[in-house]
């Protein structure tokens, strides 16, 4: 007998049509997309820094005239050219004027320039700073970012992360006594977040080192610096309390309320109701019915804790004279040095960049709800 193939019911596919790309395959084409868009982000952004710390060539023309003023004072200031007319000591003047333009590409048009110094930040050839100079008496731009990176480290990983967690865990137990006194005094101390660390940090060394002389002033360790390595760590945690306290200050009562609510909100869902009904230890619910919905919220928040490592504060670190990249941008700022500006924007949009594209990553890993590859598959 011979086969008869029976008819494709409707709405079947063969299996060709219906095989659908590999998890593997969907990460690599969505992890593609968003690099690219994350890349165009940063491109944009560092442009525009470029442009607005060059002020639309305004500092460019700020240099060529400093330029021309000190090869004028040198000119006027070598005998060997006294001998010259009016005329002869012009014309040299504007042959070493050129000559020192041109070395510094000054030459050319800004919006020329602009993107050249584009290229230049994105490849990290970030230059050499004109006025500043490293500890080690580097010109260096890189050179210059990367001493000032650690202390800033040091100081906003303590800060934030004992913020972050102190946050987490008091917000759980305060969850669980809604309603108590300890809980009406956190929402009450709520609107003293209001204030910025830098406010915080004034009062404290007024209390703490002014007044009661118990801790430093500022600064990252004593003067002279310590010789052994037990001492010089135990100088800088001292001088660690202060901006440390300040900026958990002025922001932990604010993060309590705010993570409290937020558990409050996923601890009235139906199905905690239901668990509770089963009669699920309140740790079980927690940890099953609570923690996990809000892990994407909880990665967030860690992120950005994350992200702020990178910028340092202006502010703060001036007020305890801390030698971090907040308080370098603003000496940067005072004296329009614009190639630490744009590195300093520069390592901070690679930073951004890269924890907002890991965190997409984690996002697709840990929450349901996000689709990698369109309508095509679901989660990773």
């Amino acid at each position: 007998m011979t086969e008869t193939a029976l008819p494709l019911q409707p709405g079947v596919k063969t299996e060709e049509k219906t095989k659908a790309p590999s998890a593997l395959v969907r990460v690599a084409q969505y992890s593609l997309v968003r690099l690219i868009a994350l890349f165009a982000t940063v491109v944009v952004g560092v442009y525009l820094t470029i442009m607005i710390a060059n002020m639309g060539g305004y500092v460019d023309e700020m240099r060529k005239g400093f330029i021309r003023e000190q090869v004028a004072i040198g000119v006027g200031l070598d005998p060997a050219l006294k001998e010259m007319t009016s005329a002869e000591r012009q014309n040299h003047i504007d042959k070493l004027i050129s000559l020192q333009e041109k070395r510094m590409g000054l030459d050319q048009p800004f919006l020329i320039r602009s993107f050249r110094y584009l290229s230049d930040a994105l490849t990290l050839n970030l230059g050499r700073a004109d006025n500043m100079a490293s500890d080690s008496g580097s010109r260096q731009v890189r050179l210059i970012i990367l001493e000032r990176l650690p202390p800033t480290l040091l100081l906003f990983a303590t800060a934030q992360f004992s913020l972050f967690f102190l946050a987490i865990f008091a917000a759980l137990a305060l969850s669980r006594n809604y309603g108590s006194l300890l809980d009406r005094i956190i929402i009450a101390l709520a609107p003293t977040s209001a204030a910025p660390s830098w406010f915080y940090g004034l009062f404290l060394i007024l209390i703490f080192a002014a007044m009661l002389g118990l801790l430093p002033f500022g600064g990252l360790v004593d003067a002279p610096p310590p010789d052994s390595i037990i001492d010089y760590s135990l100088s800088v945690l001292k001088h660690l309390i202060l901006p440390v306290s300040a900026i958990v200050v002025s922001a932990v009562f604010l993060s309590i309320y705010s993570w409290r609510t937020f558990f409050l909100i996923y601890s009235s869902e139906d199905y905690v109701e239901m668990a509770r009904a089963k009669g699920l230890s309140s740790r079980a619910i927690e940890r099953r019915y609570i923690l996990r919905p809000t892990l994407p919220t909880i990665v967030t928040g860690f992120a950005l804790s994350i992200i702020t490592l990178w910028t340092g504060s202006i502010v703060l670190e001036a007020v305890f004279n801390w030698p971090g990249l907040g308080r370098l941008f603003y000496q940067a700022t005072n004296i329009f040095e614009t190639s630490v500006i744009v590195g300093s924007t520069v390592i901070y949009a690679y930073l951004l960049g890269i924890t907002v594209f890991f965190l997409d990553i984690v996002y697709a890993l840990i929450d349901p709800r996000v689709r990698v590859g369109g309508n095509q598959g679901g989660r990773v």
